[in-house]
């Protein structure tokens, strides 16, 4: 019990931890200039540094002063996923520059480089240099050797690193490098991270060695791609404010650039309640929060990238509308079989770490209203719905109206028995409204009469058995009187009004029920799971952006302020928030919050003031 205690205070708070990527590998740097996560060449890859979930075992990269009584502080350069770290002493200042390079492909073959640059500032500095890599994450302790050219190579499994760096390292225990260096004004230290295939690091180790003027060229060429990505979008003349901008960079950095895919998080397994066993992998791309992240890319301008994920979905969930899932891994794969991975602590002593999601395989119904939402947005941006296409949105309207009456685990994944949840039947109505209006307008061919019919049904169903008369309010699920925060969505959905005086009063109903210290809690219902977990943040978001739409400034903004407080210092969310202990809970940063975050802030714009 002590050693555990010990150990959970040597992780830092999730809020400390900075996030990079190059739209296909990711990493968290600590405050302190540690690479505590980091998975090449995918985002869904097994760790290369994971000491996050096993601080021991998992491995690490760090690079900081040796003096400790130092002063931190850090930022992204402005518009990019450049992170700046500043280390200050009494002798001296220092940068660290830490960041995927972008553009540095190599006879076509996409290169994945994480570059760590020091930068004196003023004065010197001795710093410290500490590699331990760790692969599959934690379990397998590579070999680590020095080649004539002055390049390392870390090989384990069927994973492999190049090393190259401008001070000189030492190999310790044949596995890990080690450097001491001073850093003085002016001058820069580099350190590169190279993934490589071992069948082929030996030749690629051949014309290898680290050249300061193309990393220094690399380094701007990346700072320039965000910023020109960043620039890009904004084709409909909106000014966005910090945090939104910071948010699109995010939803940027969660997109796998090979195939469009958006995932959840670039994490696994960081719990929703510490010491507990809510901790899920959410490197996967959900369909459902496709449709926020889809209709966020197409307000804010950027096009491009809203489209390539429409085409994602659509080659992922092709095929029958019964072999429809909620996820994909990020080449499209569905299978995605949950493993425990029992040698891992976890982090904070939070087990089981997992890896694959087993909600893969859950019926959620609202899938289906996803897809058909998705191909909304396709057609209302003036995309042709060819005949494959319909032929299987056709089967999807039909699947609902054959299994609309089913109960379902829900938007939130509940691993207890199924329910009829009313955000699901809400779903369920939106496919048929838009696989109507899509026949309607496109002069398709379908069952308008059996699809009009149904429609009709599961409206009745949710005014009846999914709403509470007497508060006059909708309800979690049917003839069930607790509430849930998805209703907020119900007229993003189309399925009601903002301003009906039913969703007015729901409305009112979450804030005075699940509201906790200005934040909104997803649900208060039991959901099969030990622990309690805390608030969620996009809740909160919806909660703004609901009242927003109502006109109802001063509420709606309290709110929105209040969720951006859950911000780190370097504007990135999570999953949740610990209201009491002041800490962040679950993935991070989290997609989902983030998107939360745009399109409640539009909302406000919208509504002025």
């Amino acid at each position: 019990m002590e050693d555990m205690t010990r150990r959970q205070g040597s992780y830092p708070p999730i809020a400390d931890y900075a996030f990079i990527s190059d739209c296909h590998c990711t990493a968290l740097v600590s405050r302190t200039g540690s690479v505590d996560w980091c998975c090449m060449p995918r985002v869904d890859s097994d760790s290369c540094f994971g000491r996050l979930l096993d601080w021991k075992e998992g491995g690490y990269c760090a690079i900081s002063p040796t003096d400790a009584n130092h002063v931190v502080t850090r930022r992204y350069l402005p518009d990019t996923m450049v992170l700046e770290t500043r280390f200050r002493t009494a002798e001296g200042e220092i940068l660290l520059y830490d960041y995927f390079a972008i553009g540095n492909d190599v006879n076509g073959q996409m290169r994945h480089d994480h570059v760590r640059i020091v930068q004196g500032v003023s004065g010197a500095m001795e710093v410290q240099i500490e590699m331990r890599p760790r692969f599959e994450f934690g379990k397998i302790i590579p070999r680590t050797r020095r080649h004539a050219n002055g390049v390392y190579t870390t090989i384990g499994s069927n994973m492999g690193l190049m090393i190259d760096a401008d001070c000189p390292l030492e190999v310790i225990r044949h596995c890990d490098l080690e450097a001491r260096c001073r850093v003085s004004a002016g001058q820069r230290v580099r350190l590169l991270v190279h993934f490589e295939s071992p069948e082929l690091i030996d030749q690629a180790v051949v014309s290898r060695k680290l050249d300061a003027a193309d990393i220094d060229a690399g380094f701007e060429r990346t700072c320039a791609w965000w910023r020109n990505w960043i620039g890009g979008g904004r084709a409909r003349e909106m000014t966005l404010d910090m945090q939104t901008v910071r948010s699109m960079l995010i939803l940027k950095s969660l997109t796998y650039e090979s195939t469009g895919a958006i995932i959840a998080a670039p994490t696994t397994s960081l719990p929703e309640a510490v010491g507990e066993g809510r901790n899920w992998d959410y490197r996967f791309s959900w369909v459902r929060d496709s449709v926020f992240m889809v209709r966020a890319l197409y307000e804010t301008g950027y096009e491009q990238e809203a489209k390539r994920f429409l085409q994602f979905i659509q080659r992922s969930s092709a095929g029958s509308a019964e072999q429809l899932q909620i996820m994909y891994a990020v080449d499209g794969k569905r299978r995605l079989t949950e493993i425990e991975l029992g040698w891992l602590e976890g982090y904070r002593g939070s087990r089981p770490v997992r890896i694959g999601n087993h909600a893969a395989t859950q019926i959620q119904l609202d899938v289906y209203g996803a897809i058909l939402e998705i191909a909304w947005e396709w057609h209302a941006n003036h995309h042709p719905i060819d005949r494959q296409y319909w032929s299987f949105l056709t089967d999807a309207v039909n699947a609902v109206c054959a299994r609309w009456q089913e109960p379902d685990h829900g938007i939130w994944e509940f691993r207890s028995a199924p329910r009829h949840f009313v955000h699901s039947k809400a779903m369920c109505w939106g496919a048929l409204e838009h696989g109507i209006r899509l026949a309607r307008e496109n002069r398709l061919r379908a069952p308008l009469d059996r699809w009009m019919r149904t429609r009709d049904a599961i409206r009745d169903a949710i005014q009846s058995a999914g709403f509470d008369s007497r508060r006059g309010i909708f309800i979690q699920a049917f003839n069930d009187d607790q509430l849930d925060a998805a209703l907020l969505l119900l007229p993003r959905i189309g399925f009601i009004d903002y301003n009906d005086p039913r969703m007015i009063r729901t409305a009112d109903a979450i804030c005075e029920e699940l509201d906790q210290d200005g934040l909104i809690l997803r649900y208060k219902t039991a959901d099969g799971l030990p622990g309690c977990e805390g608030v969620f943040i996009a809740c909160t978001f919806w909660l703004a952006g609901c009242l927003a739409s109502q006109g109802r400034r001063g509420p709606a903004w309290t709110y929105y302020r209040r969720a951006t407080e859950c911000a780190n210092d370097i504007g990135l969310l999570s999953e949740e928030f610990d209201i009491e202990q002041r800490q962040m809970l679950g993935n991070f940063p989290q997609g989902l919050t983030h998107v939360s975050q745009i399109m409640a802030r539009l909302a406000l714009d919208r509504m002025g003031g």
